[in-house]
């Protein structure tokens, strides 16, 4: 936190920073170093709120990956009191073409959504369908939800309607009596949870000043890495019990989130500033500063802020990224890698039923190899250049998402499963780069918004999953050859984006514009 000493918000900085980064005619100085004097250093309070709006990923976890338990399809054996005279059954037979009575499911029907509604034959289109409905809920929500929380509502009220839109259908999808409803369900609740990981990870970020934004993002790359992890958990504790029971399970921790970010949270003071909120903004910075016993005096008439000129409305974000040549060319670039990276990062865990390995310990190892993702990430984070670790990282998950399918490999189960694990790791590596990447390619008028619109490619990549990942049954190249093939030809479109380690983020368009074209050895071009 600022020295109590310090009175930021009084006057205008004189050092070398301020003048390098101000004096375009006309041009006002950066919010960005303002605010940065006040919470430039990290303090408990801003320690504790990050954590507690980071916690929000560990529910969106649970949601993203609970079908690979719920919609899972069940061992089965042979019915030893049935004898038949035409038909023999064994351990190799396509149950689909057997009479029902002469094998049943090893657990009871009620413990999947396969065997409780009879899908086993249905094919991988319908059985398909409620995870796809879940990330095509994800794509519609973030599409028409992404600027709210730039626009109306803000990053905090927008964490916790959203957490608890998808706490609610959660809950009701226990009750869904047949496919149709379940799809409906699931499609509800992936449109509620849109925008979470997005809100979680632009809110936390903005608390905190840029020495420390990249390790403040990666904690919600961990909580969502322990969410991950609970679900095999929850499962093997369900064995034998309904599927419903997962859903309960998790909507209800969820519900109780949603109440602690409304009341306990505190809103980005960026987000206030932005949009015209003096006041709030100086009272969040001074309940920081209180919560970090330090003390700040503020005075409203003299705040060195440039607001943003464009009138901010309501999907007016994505008009002033649509409206921007230099914006949009990053967001469609951002955006490809996203598709690429989603389709192996959603896809994977989907496809583990088609391994021969046990799917609790595989979803456990895929989950677990999130950490040491997650933890590179948070140590190494200030010196990894980007566009090169997402080259590397997608070039990476490919060849071994390719090699994993491989005829050779097949034949030594664990040397398949190490492939893909490492194919997995690097998948969640560029993930969680590519979402700091984002949020320094874009100032904080249409930040949240162009991370939405990045997390919806990365999303639109999950629709394509489920349906690769059921029909990779057959043939593993299907999923795991068109993953490798997939996230390395997106990879490629990094080349198209400017390097953004250890630089300041803006506050408005015309701040990332004089950022961009006064870089010593920037070669890009504004069209404005």
């Amino acid at each position: 936190m600022a020295n109590s000493t310090r009175t930021p918000l009084l006057s205008q900085s004189n050092s070398d920073d301020s003048s390098q980064s101000h004096h375009l005619e006309g041009h006002l100085p950066s919010l960005d170093s303002t605010i940065e004097n006040c919470i430039g250093k990290f303090g408990w309070a801003q320690f504790l709120q990050a954590i507690v709006v980071s916690f929000a990923w560990f529910f969106d976890a649970q949601q993203t990956f609970i079908s690979v338990f719920a919609d899972a399809e069940p061992m089965w054996h042979c019915n030893s009191r049935i004898r038949l005279s035409n038909n023999s059954c064994n351990p190799i037979s396509d149950h689909c073409h057997l009479p029902r009575d002469s094998w049943a499911w090893d657990l009871p029907e009620h413990t999947s959504t396969i065997s409780e509604w009879g899908l086993q034959c249905a094919g991988s289109i319908m059985t398909g369908m409620p995870a796809s409905a879940f990330f095509m809920g994800c794509l519609i929500g973030g599409l028409v939800l992404a600027t709210l929380a730039d626009s109306l509502l803000g990053r905090k009220k927008m964490l916790s309607l959203t957490c608890l839109a998808m706490a609610m259908s959660t809950f009701l999808t226990a009750f869904a009596t047949n496919l149709w409803t379940y799809s409906v369900l699931r499609l509800i609740s992936g449109f509620g949870r849109a925008t979470i990981g997005t809100c979680a990870l632009v809110l936390s970020t903005e608390l905190v000043g840029k020495q420390w934004r990249g390790q403040v993002g990666v904690i919600g790359f961990f909580c969502f890495t322990l969410g991950f992890l609970s679900l095999p958990a929850l499962a093997y504790l369900n064995i034998g019990s309904s599927w419903r029971n997962l859903y309960v399970w998790t909507s209800i921790p969820t519900i109780l989130y949603s109440l602690v970010v409304h009341f306990f949270v505190l809103e980005s003071p960026r987000w206030l500033f932005i949009n015209g909120r003096k006041e709030e903004a100086v009272g969040t910075l001074k309940t920081m500063a209180e919560a970090n016993h330090e003390s700040l005096t503020m005075s409203f008439s003299n705040l060195p802020f440039e607001k943003e000129t464009w009138n901010v409305d309501l999907y007016s974000a994505i008009k002033i990224l649509l409206e921007k040549k230099w914006a949009l060319r990053r967001l469609l670039a951002v955006m490809a890698i996203g598709f690429g990276v989603g389709l192996v990062y959603y896809g994977m865990p989907l496809a583990l039923g088609n391994l021969t390995f046990n799917l609790y310990l595989s979803v456990t190892f895929n989950a677990l190899s999130e950490l040491p993702a997650s933890l590179i990430t948070f140590l190494f984070v200030g010196k990894l250049n980007r566009r090169t670790s997402i080259m590397v990282y997608t070039m990476l998950s490919g060849i071994c998402s390719i090699m994993s399918v491989v005829k050779g490999v097949r034949i030594y189960k664990t040397l398949q499963m190490g492939l893909e694990l490492v194919s997995f790791f690097s998948a969640c590596s560029a993930f969680n780069i590519l979402l700091i990447f984002t949020i320094e390619l874009f100032p904080t008028c249409v930040r949240n918004s162009a991370v939405s619109m990045v997390r919806q490619a990365l999303v639109l990549g999950g629709v394509f999953s489920p349906v690769l990942a059921a029909a990779g049954r057959g043939d593993g190249f299907v999923s795991y050859g068109v993953f490798g093939v997939v996230i390395m030809c997106f990879g490629l479109f990094v080349v198209c984006l400017p390097e953004t380690r250890g630089g300041a983020i803006c506050d408005t368009m015309d701040e990332e514009e004089y950022k961009d074209k006064t870089t010593v050895g920037c070669g890009s071009t504004y069209d404005v």
